[in-house]
C-alpha cells in the first residue's frame, strides 16, 4: 500500500468518526431530517404512481 492509500484510509476513518460524533450530538435533528426524507420519498413515489396511472389510462 502506498502513502496515498494510507493517508486516504486515515482521513476516511477520522471523517467517519467525526460524522458519528456529529450524529450523536445532533440526534433530534437527525431524526427530524430522516422523517422529512421519508416524507419526500413517499411523495415522489406517489407522483410516479399518478404519472404511471395516467399513462396506463391513455392506452
Amino acid at each position: 500500500m502506498d502513502k496515498t492509500g494510507i493517508g486516504a484510509l486515515i482521513i476516511g476513518l477520522i471523517v467517519c468518526a467525526l460524522g458519528g460524533y456529529a450524529i450523536w450530538v445532533f440526534l433530534p435533528e437527525v431524526i427530524a431530517s430522516a422523517k422529512g426524507l421519508i416524507g419526500i420519498i413517499v411523495l415522489l413515489a406517489g407522483l410516479m404512481l399518478v404519472i404511471f396511472g395516467v399513462l396506463v389510462i391513455k392506452e
